[in-house]
């Protein structure tokens, strides 16, 4: 019978053996290359999209020591603000002027300062809580012109000398003030803000939970071998409630999280 036992091997005697060593050989051969494949790396090597997790190959340069130096920042585009690396080395164009400023009133706060209108929802959404929380908040400082930041630098440097106003100061371009989106805090109905805030009712409050409104601290305490600058307890920079918590979360300050995200994110 066709479909027999001894029908198949009738016809698997019929194969020439040189035949059959061929098609063996060739199975072997396809196995082990099968095998290959599967435990060599992926040739996939390509840093990964934007926004997904970044290639676990990419070799980073690690965060540059503190220096006064003078280079351009490598995103000073206005619709980079969240990621723009502003420091003691890299500074922002004198012609850079953030454009949509608005004046904090539209937040709930007094005249007399301009921020970003993008910035407005959450800080009015972070000024309710912190009052809803019974520790009250208000601005002392928020976009300053390189101009503007000029002047506040010579006053300092013959007040203080060179050297103090360098720690105490960010140069012309080289402070966060610039973008738009940065303020500095302090207790509502205080006259001023000082070193102190960050052990007041206000200042641990807006310290535990600035993030979760898009805003991070820039120079924290015990920090400014990596900050450059000396503890700001005040100084705050919004960069938006998703990338906000990414720092938060990362345990890495605002100048070392962005040094690390702008190489992972070169593309």
């Amino acid at each position: 019978m066709p479909g027999s036992a001894r029908g198949r091997d009738e016809a698997r005697s019929k194969v020439p053996f040189p035949a059959l060593v061929a098609v063996l050989l060739a199975v072997a051969v396809a196995v082990v290359a099968v095998r290959a494949g599967l435990s060599s790396p992926s040739s996939d090597t390509a840093t990964s999209p934007r926004g997904s997790s970044p290639s676990p190959s990419l070799n980073l340069r690690p965060l540059p020591a503190c220096r006064y130096g003078s280079k351009t920042a490598a995103k000073v585009g206005y619709r980079a603000w969240r990621v723009t690396l502003v420091d003691t080395t890299f500074r922002l164009p004198k012609t850079y002027a953030p454009p949509g400023l608005v004046s904090t009133v539209a937040a709930g706060f007094e005249a007399g300062f301009l921020i970003r209108k993008v910035v407005v929802p959450d800080l009015s959404a972070l000024r309710q809580a912190a009052e809803a929380a019974g520790n009250p908040i208000d601005i002392v400082a928020s976009y300053r012109s390189y101009q503007q930041q000029k002047q506040l630098f010579d006053e300092r440097k013959a007040r203080l000398g060179y050297e103090q106003a360098l720690v105490k100061t960010a140069r012309p371009g080289h402070s966060e003030h610039q973008l738009g989106t940065t303020l500095d805090f302090k207790t509502k109905g205080a006259r001023d803000v000082s070193i102190h805030w960050a052990s007041t009712p206000a200042g641990r409050w807006v310290a535990e939970n600035a993030w979760r409104f898009g805003f991070v601290q820039s120079y924290p305490r015990d920090k400014g071998d990596v900050t450059c600058y000396a503890d700001e307890p005040w100084h705050y920079r919004y960069v938006g409630r998703g990338l906000a918590a990414q720092i938060h979360d990362s345990g890495l300050t605002t100048r070392e999280f962005l040094w690390k995200w702008n190489q992972e994110h070169s593309s």
